[in-house]
């Protein structure tokens, strides 16, 4: 069969490599790809957003599974789009994938349907979200409505900082349109955990959980980003902290989008707080996380493409969901300056070197082929993941897999692991 990724990120690499281990997958095409993909996929031209363009190129190419990587086209109706053509695709619909788009919408159905989310207030008014701020004090959380390539959730420390959030959201406009409402949140204290499912909209199969570095410097400093690294499964979440996670929160969430008349298929990812009070939603994605899925992908056992097709089918039931023993790391190499202006072009070599050890994978993120040299073309621009039978081995690994991979001002974290591993 032909199948289509549409996205160019560490997320889709990780998906195309993934799909590319199905025995039923003939061929493999990705828009618009990266150089990492390029090795497995074709790359088609079109960008991820052009949505009607990638389903007219679908029809065309006869393509008979198609996986989205990215929130943007999700949020936007790729889903919608493709089945009014009668093509199959992995993913959620437009209303469904509200959950992601809009974090007042998510934030209302949790509330209703009592699922454990810290207290929020809703702004479309600068000067009001700032009086109650005043009135609540920090450290306190300011996020922006909409889609913010994951940069749009700003962590206030202190008062002066959540003002400043304010006018950045919402005056300066720094995320656009996505900043014309807000949602201020109580922060929450205590450990942050990635949980995603896979669900045809009523059978709900977990992935392992996994953990998201989003600051950019050693021990959670410095400024947020799109996720500089993962590990994966998570030591502090044992077995009945997880069953609590999904009965609590992902099977209650995808009831009452069902209830609400949005039927949910595909990948739900929960950005979780594990509180002493229990866990609680910090976000909700309407898709694979990244880096997340770059950590947790490499532990799937099962054919990713049997279970896309049997969610869509909505026969999940049906199939096993197998996970091997062991621990991946991922680790984010990003351009000098990221997540602010960085320069692109920059020459990276010594991969091929780092994915001669056994148990590594070089996934793309921002790369390009520039007169006939694989060069930097993003923020986030490699994610060098190793699969161990245990964490230390895991980070040796990947460490090591890191130092003989060079470009000029790379920048990654060195304690991408569980503490204490």
């Amino acid at each position: 069969m032909k199948v289509l990724v549409v996205g160019g990120g560490g997320r889709e690499h990780a998906l195309v490599w993934k799909i590319a281990q199905s025995p039923k997958v003939s061929e493999i095409y990705c828009a618009p790809g990266n150089a990492g993909i390029a090795k497995l996929a074709k790359c088609v031209n079109v960008i991820a957003e052009d949505i009607v363009a990638i389903a007219d190129f679908a029809e065309r190419e006869q393509i008979d599974l198609t996986v989205v990587g990215p929130e943007a086209p999700l949020c936007t109706g790729i889903v919608d789009e493709f089945q009014k053509r009668g093509l199959k695709i992995f993913g959620p619909t437009k209303a469904a994938a509200e959950i992601e788009g809009s974090k007042v919408f998510c934030r209302q159905i949790l509330a209703k349907w009592n699922i454990p989310s810290p207290k929020f207030a809703i702004f479309d008014d600068p000067n009001e979200a700032k009086t109650y701020i005043r009135q609540q004090g920090a450290p306190i959380v300011v996020k922006a409505e909409g889609l913010a390539a994951g940069k749009g959730s700003i962590v206030c420390t202190n008062l002066d900082e959540a003002l400043q959030a304010v006018e950045r959201i919402m005056v300066e406009r720094e995320f656009g349109d996505a900043g014309k409402r807000i949602v201020v949140e109580d922060f929450l204290e205590g450990r942050e955990a990635s949980v995603m499912v896979f669900t045809d909209g009523r059978t709900v199969k977990p992935m392992l959980p996994s953990r998201d570095h989003k600051r950019l410097l050693d021990n959670d400093q410095g400024p947020n980003t799109g996720g500089m690294g993962a590990y994966c499964p998570v030591p502090d979440i044992d077995a009945a902290l997880y069953d609590q996670i999904v009965e609590t929160i992902m099977k209650p969430t995808i009831a009452a989008l069902a209830a609400e008349g949005r039927p949910y298929k595909g990948v739900l990812y929960g950005g979780l707080m594990l509180t002493k009070d229990g866990p609680k939603v910090l976000e909700f994605n309407c898709r694979f996380g990244d880096p997340e899925t770059q950590a947790v992908l490499p532990l799937l056992e099962s054919d990713l493409v049997e279970i896309c097709e049997a969610i869509i089918d909505e026969r999940l039931h049906e199939v096993e969901v197998k996970w091997r023993q062991g621990a991946c790391i991922c680790v984010v190499m990003a351009s000098a300056g990221y997540p602010g202006a960085y320069e692109k072009g920059k020459v990276i070599t010594g991969i091929e070197e780092a994915e001669r050890e056994e148990g590594i994978i070089v996934f793309h993120a921002g790369t390009a082929i520039k007169d006939g040299q694989l060069v930097t073309s993003g923020g986030r621009v490699l994610g060098a993941t190793a699969v161990g039978d245990n964490f230390t081995e895991a980070a040796e690994k990947v460490y090591r897999a890191v130092s003989k991979i060079q470009f000029e001002g790379a920048h990654y974290r060195r304690d991408i692991r569980p503490k204490g591993n």
